[in-house]
């Protein structure tokens, strides 16, 4: 019988230094069920206030990518410095792939290019995991506003320098510099009022407090079906399907155009197949019809991509914008 009850020891001994060994090398019991991504809620963080076009993006992904990746995904909005504060915290957040930035192009690399320090490096301290969407913007007037489209408004504002006053969705956004980029090619002077926020803007234009403001479709296209704000122009590259009869500024200033981007960040130092997860994900949920009519419902379009695709529109996007604040002059103050 002692016999048999030193054996029974040696054998849980063994057993016992079996597992402790396997721990130390990395594979304790259940890590699969442990290392599966995601296992808890995901943050994604929109550094634009509510019902603009970034958060109207976020958030028809973020219920898309809920559905597919059985967790939940929350959508976070911190506005403030044209997205630069924001953009800079999500550069600070742990590396996990938990806490994600779903941006505009205007706080990513406008945003670099107006402050003098912005808090973030746009290329340094992030991982590109996708691109996701291309958003329609327009010039939009008050109803009562005299002019029906951008070459009027270019003789009235021509005759009165510095009359007409244009609504921003704040310092350093996106509506920002189209607004200082249209008075550059047009030659002539408007005021900019900076808001807090497209929907702040848009709801004074609306109001009759501004006369004009540049829009993303998210934020204008349900005023505008109201008949309650007019297209002068859109800013384009080409007409947008959700407006198909608003000619583009372009046709009225040769050259004018842009295409302005939304799209997927983590912080700089994300583990590879995290990125690579959440990159395929987001290509899949760009490819479901709810989310590519939920899109078209606001003008936007799908715009999907790779991770390096990304990073490289992010270095040549700085690279133009700084040009573009250089040439207009643009400032945050």
């Amino acid at each position: 019988m002692p016999q048999a009850i030193t054996f029974h020891r040696r054998h849980a001994a063994l057993l016992l230094g079996a597992l402790v060994g396997a721990m130390a090398c990395g594979t304790p019991l259940g890590a699969h069920a442990q290392d599966k991504f995601p296992s808890k809620p995901i943050t994604l963080i929109v550094p634009q206030a509510a019902g603009g076009a970034n958060d109207a993006i976020a958030r028809v992904l973020a219920q898309r990518l809920s559905e597919q990746m059985g967790q939940s995904v929350v959508v976070d909005n911190r506005p403030g410095a044209g997205g630069t504060l924001a953009t800079a915290g999500l550069a600070r957040a742990k590396h996990d792939g938990y806490t994600l930035l779903v941006t505009a192009d205007s706080a990513h690399v406008i945003g670099p290019a107006l402050y003098k320090n912005a808090g973030f490096d746009a290329v340094k301290d992030f991982e590109p995991v996708a691109p996701i969407a291309t958003a329609g913007y327009v010039l939009v007037a008050h109803p009562s506003f005299p002019a029906k489209n951008v070459g009027e408004l270019i003789a009235l504002a021509k005759a009165s320098p510095g009359k007409y006053s244009i609504a921003s969705a704040g310092n350093g956004t996106l509506n920002h510099l189209i607004g200082e980029m249209l008075q550059k090619a047009a030659g002539i002077q408007l005021q900019h009022i900076p808001y807090k926020g497209s929907a702040a803007a848009a709801t004074d234009v609306v109001g009759g407090q501004v006369p004009l403001s540049v829009q993303s479709l998210p934020s204008a296209i349900a005023f505008i079906k109201a008949g309650k704000l007019k297209v002068l122009g859109v800013v384009n590259e080409k007409r947008v399907a959700a407006l198909p009869d608003a000619p583009t500024i372009g046709e009225t200033l040769k050259g004018f155009g842009q295409a302005p981007w939304y799209a997927m960040f983590a912080p700089a130092g994300t583990p590879a197949p995290v990125v690579a997860q959440l990159q395929a994900e987001v290509a899949k949920a760009l490819d479901h019809k709810d989310v590519v009519d939920k899109l078209a419902a606001v003008g936007c379009e799908p715009f999907k991509g790779t991770p390096a695709q990304l990073g490289a529109l992010v270095r040549d996007d700085l690279v133009r914008w700084q040009r573009v604040v250089k040439e207009t002059g643009a400032t945050v103050d």
